[in-house]
């Protein structure tokens, strides 16, 4: 069987992203077979978006969040610095198809993590690590329907990546908390909507963390010093629509906000 034509998948993908327009999936000549032929496809599309790597981001690290993609596990998927914003920024939903809001705790690195055939510990992923941040992700999908698809497919699609609101480094010292137990709440309009804790993601953000790392070690060249990764929703996704103010309460470590525009 002839490999697929990634180069022809991303521009593809990234043409939809673009004109926030769908398709069904990607055609067969295009189409990823496995998790690491996905990983391949994610790399052209940020090659030919022209935008930096910012950082990374873990899908479907919670129940709920593997429910909404109908995947059985996680995958990842690059943040480009072009859908970075900054906090209390109106963030636009337009043809968005998801249209939700994830509350997600996010850990920047200050080395270099490079690919290695030993599984990183996760002593050694959190030594890597300068600075925890909270973040806000308003995914979406460049599929009709992102349930049918599958988790190649999606991982091809930058596992669902579209905007990230990223705080700055939390201020106060963090190690000590216990993230598996710290609770997250989520309002639209001053209104709580949903509550959850670190624990939703993979059972603490620290596990979720260390099982990026290594993914990225196995199918990604690994991760660079100056990056981030979002260690998935905290809480069950808020449904968004044009107009709401969006806040996510972190208690002791901060809050964060946008406006859906």
């Amino acid at each position: 069987m002839a490999q697929p034509d990634f180069t022809a998948a991303a521009s593809l993908l990234l043409g939809n992203w673009s004109a926030t327009t769908r398709m069904p999936a990607l055609p067969d000549a295009m189409r990823p077979r496995s998790r690491a032929e996905g990983y391949d496809a994610a790399a052209a599309v940020a090659r030919q978006s022209g935008s930096a790597v910012a950082g990374w981001k873990i899908a479907a690290t919670s129940e709920a969040g593997q429910k909404h993609i109908n995947v059985d596990g996680p995958i990842i998927g690059r943040i480009l610095q072009s859908r970075l914003m900054a906090p209390g920024a109106g963030v636009p939903l337009g043809g968005n198809i998801m249209r939700v809001a994830e509350a997600e705790f996010a850990f920047g690195f200050t080395r270099d993590l490079p690919p290695r055939t030993l599984p990183y510990s996760q002593d050694e992923a959190l030594d890597a690590v300068g600075s925890l941040h909270l973040s806000i992700e308003v995914p979406d999908s460049r599929y009709g329907d992102f349930t049918k698809v599958g988790a190649a497919q999606l991982i091809a699609d930058t596992a669902c990546a579209c905007w990230l609101v990223l705080g700055p480094a939390v201020a106060m010292p963090w190690r000590h908390i216990n993230l598996s137990e710290h609770a997250v709440k989520g309002s639209i309009n001053g209104k709580p909507v949903a509550e959850g804790t670190g624990k939703a993601v993979l059972g603490d953000p620290r596990k979720a963390l260390t099982w990026f790392v290594n993914e990225a070690s196995s199918y990604c060249g690994g991760v660079k010093a100056g990056q981030f990764v979002t260690t998935g929703t905290c809480i069950i996704p808020m449904a968004i629509k044009p107009g709401d103010e969006v806040s996510v309460d972190y208690g002791e470590l901060g809050a964060i906000a946008c406006r859906i525009a």
